[in-house]
């Protein structure tokens, strides 16, 4: 299914279930007028005020939002859903009954616990609906995730049976592709194979995009389990979930998470970095402080305009070609801090440590002017990059964008950053800067990959504005 569609589909769970939030609490309201339980207390403590309504809401949608919830899993059973609900509603319960301890304290208990039984009722009536919806209609229509399965053997096959009897969840067969580059199936023959060989694993970017595929499973044989690697790294940089059928390889040095593929249990190696709601609530957090940031900029940034251009000749805005997500070129900002044609001196300058690795940027460089290093110094030489990120070429947060003539020097595994939106600050800004070699830049910038969440952008933003206070790492 379409990033698009995916999103509609997400949102239309989080409205809902935001409603089911106030109905829940409306509910909970006239039951307590009709089952008027334990000690008697004045009526009008049952009365919900709307701030409680506001607050529930707001605690419902962050909880969920963190727990990824919302993540579109359509091959996870029913039960592992609610199971998964129940876990963020209890939370979200007792952070909204902590909320409720300090400011509305009057309310009675004995009403809130029955606002969480009608939440609990309402939201699994919803979920099991929606699945009972798309069973009725043939299966997951607008939320369909065809696969492709790599390899033709018995595993391979029998994987793809267990597929096309799961239809009515969302997933659909494309084909398969051969393990051997000549298209010969090995121990099963092409009739028995519930859906067609497409060709061959050097097609298989072409594949993924002429069929619109959502999954790959690995289902190859112990023979050809050497091509394992290269078959990861070939998928890397497409917009696929990996998945691997794990009683063949040893995947002890890799961190993968093990799911429920229509019976069978994989090994997820790769899953697009952010979900559509993740996305979603990234770029409005960008939109949000950037428009507040600017406010206060913009007459800093006027200033420092002024203070470039009697510094030295040139203007005060340096433009220069980036790569951002997807590896897409586009215009970054920032001000000048160096000499005008300081880039043509690029070469003359470039230092390598003792592993012959590249230290882009040095303490001492000569083509930087004297506001520049000052600017250098504070990193406000970057607040012009807020244009980028409402622009929606970069994030607050995420790997550096990089320059393309070190982009073509990268190893595969290091084109992963551009997975995620890049970003005015990141992981290796806070934990080393400018003063690391590359290659342990583009480390941090996976761990931050591997590790993304919402609350790793704020404590990144936290530790973003100590570093730059404390001027560590920034020339």
């Amino acid at each position: 299914m379409s990033r698009q569609l995916s999103l509609r589909f997400t949102l239309f769970l989080l409205f809902f279930d935001l409603f089911l939030v106030g109905l829940a609490l409306l509910l909970a309201e006239r039951m307590r007028i009709v089952l008027p339980l334990g000690k008697s207390s004045d009526p009008i403590t049952w009365t919900v005020p709307l701030p409680v309504y506001l607050m529930g809401i707001v605690v419902w949608a962050v909880i969920f939002a963190t727990l990824n919830v919302y993540r579109p899993r359509q091959i996870m059973r029913l039960i592992n859903e609610l199971f998964g609900i129940t876990e963020a509603t209890v939370l979200a319960w007792l952070v909204l009954a902590g909320l409720l301890y300090f400011t509305y304290r009057e309310l009675s208990r004995l009403q809130y616990l029955y606002f969480l039984m009608f939440y609990l009722l309402l939201i699994y009536t919803h979920r099991s609906a929606v699945r009972a919806w798309f069973w009725l209609r043939g299966g997951y229509r607008y939320h369909v995730r065809r696969v492709l399965i790599v390899g033709s053997g018995e595993i391979a096959c029998d994987i793809g049976k267990r597929v096309k009897t799961q239809q009515w969840m969302g997933l659909e067969l494309a084909g398969f592709v051969s393990e051997n580059n000549g298209g010969i199936l090995s121990d099963v023959s092409s009739n028995d194979l519930p859906a067609p060989v497409l060709g061959t694993q050097q097609e298989i970017p072409e594949l993924i995009q002429r069929h619109t595929v959502s999954e790959v499973v690995i289902a190859l044989s112990r023979q050809e389990s050497h091509q394992l690697q290269d078959f990861v790294h070939q998928l890397q940089s497409l917009p696929v979930n990996i998945r691997l059928i794990p009683d063949y390889f040893d995947m002890a040095f890799l961190r993968v998470n093990i799911e429920d593929f229509s019976g069978v249990p994989l090994l997820s190696l790769k899953e697009p970095v952010l979900d559509p709601f993740q996305r979603l609530v990234k770029r409005v957090f960008d939109l949000t402080v950037t428009s507040l940031l600017l406010i206060p900029a913009l007459p800093l940034m006027g200033i420092m305009a002024l203070i470039i251009r009697r510094d030295s000749a040139g203007p005060a805005l340096f433009r220069q070609a980036r790569l951002g997500e997807g590896g897409r070129t586009f215009t970054m900002l920032k001000f000048r801090t160096m000499h005008v044609g300081a880039e043509a001196l690029q070469q003359d300058v470039m230092k390598f440590d003792e592993n012959g690795q590249l230290i882009y940027k040095q303490a001492e460089d000569p083509r930087v002017t004297g506001a520049g290093r000052w600017l250098r110094r504070t990193s406000l030489d970057e607040l012009p990059q807020l244009f980028n990120i409402l622009r929606g070429e970069m994030s607050l947060v995420g790997p550096r964008p990089e320059m393309p003539w070190l982009v073509e020097k990268y190893e595969p595994w290091q084109r992963k950053r551009f997975e995620v939106p890049q970003g005015l600050t990141g992981w290796w800004q806070v934990t080393g800067r400018a003063d690391k070699p590359m290659y342990l830049n583009t480390e941090d910038d996976l761990f931050y990959i591997r590790n993304y969440s919402i609350w790793l952008d704020l404590r990144i933003l936290w530790l973003t504005l100590q570093t730059v206070l404390l001027r560590r790492g920034a020339y």
